[in-house]
């Protein structure tokens, strides 16, 4: 379910590095606390985006793996 606080990024189908840059744009539309719900079908996005999410002052509020397709929901933090 999208929330007027939940933004959705389908990036699935795209190779590494190509879904992380993805939300980190995405993520720069947002304002702090804002949800960022990413679907990535590479599999070094489940590396990648958690990583990113820890180093960049965002939360990760959620993530799992659902028939192959990674889903990740990134809190947007203060920047």
């Amino acid at each position: 379910m999208v929330t007027s606080k939940e933004q959705m990024l389908d990036a699935t189908g795209l190779m590494c590095p190509m879904p992380l840059l993805k939300a980190k744009q995405a993520l720069r539309q947002l304002q702090a606390g804002q949800i960022l719900h990413v679907m990535a079908s590479d599999a070094g996005s489940s590396r990648d985006i958690p990583v990113f999410v820890h180093r960049s002052g965002h939360t990760l509020k959620r993530s799992e793996e659902i028939g192959g397709i990674f889903h990740f929901w990134i809190a947007k933090g203060l920047e």
